[in-house]
């Protein structure tokens, strides 16, 4: 299916590696030019190499941490006014409620709700000018199930579910969508990092919290980042301009309920 999306250019954020890897490549398949962003220079300009190895676009590549004032207005100034924007960054660490004060949730506010909500309101603007643009948002499972280990997580990427809830709603007339996607176990390093947490909470080795976390999963493994990116590239298509302010899982069947 051709996604009518040739040409265009998008912004993807925390794109070095995982889900945010995925979509940008997914795109660049669709023929999207790339802006590439992560914090890493080294995996950043590995990626875009790979990228343009395979796919005849433009990549742009920008060193910045994307969660800072700093690194925001570097990246809003080598993209431009992109087509697409795919906001994405790493989640909060783990723990239980005791661990948590003031300055744990003020920075995941920051890097979850309040970073995508920054490059959202720098860019809806311009495509909205335009007539045209794609905002997808990569949240988590976690706003429709919470994950007690991750109440930093539930907590910030539900104010950003109830943030786009609102404004995609008040743009979808001038030809922007802004949707969610929320996958749940997928196989990349974040996924790594709670297998070892786990293991080491519960006295067990890393292979056996990866194959008790597995069971989990109807479908009986864990997504791929391929796969996760072709959804954020659909979302982004021509074919998804009926698509508005909705939350679309990507978990395996893990969540059990019907809507």
């Amino acid at each position: 299916m051709d996604l009518g999306i040739k040409g265009r250019t998008a912004l993807v954020c925390a794109s070095s590696k995982g889900l945010g890897r995925g979509c940008a490549e997914a795109l660049a398949a669709e023929g999207v030019d790339l802006v590439l962003n992560a914090r890493g220079n080294e995996a950043l300009e590995a990626t875009a190499a790979s990228i343009r190895d395979v796919s005849d676009v433009a990549v742009t590549t920008i060193a910045a941490d994307i969660t800072s004032e700093a690194g925001q207005a570097a990246v809003l100034a080598a993209a431009g006014d992109v087509d697409i924007l795919v906001t994405n960054a790493g989640g909060p660490p783990p723990g239980t409620w005791t661990d948590w004060d003031r300055d744990d949730f003020i920075a995941a506010f920051d890097a979850n709700l309040l970073t995508p909500i920054a490059m959202i309101k720098a860019l809806l603007p311009s495509m909205m000018a335009r007539g045209w643009g794609r905002i997808v948002n990569i949240t988590s499972v976690a706003v429709k199930a919470p994950i007690p280990v991750l109440g930093l997580s539930n907590t910030a990427r539900s104010g950003l579910t109830g943030y786009v809830a609102g404004v995609a709603r008040q743009v979808a007339g001038s030809g922007v969508t802004i949707n969610n996607l929320l996958p749940g176990l997928h196989d990349t390093d974040r996924l790594a990092m709670l297998d070892q947490v786990d293991a080491s909470a519960r006295g067990i080795s890393e292979a056996e919290a990866r194959e008790a976390r597995t069971a989990t999963v109807p479908a009986g493994r864990f997504g791929t980042a391929d796969e996760f990116g072709a959804a954020c590239a659909w979302l982004c298509s021509d074919k998804a301009g009926f698509v508005i302010g909705q939350n679309i899982l990507l978990d395996g069947g893990a969540f059990p309920g019907a809507m």
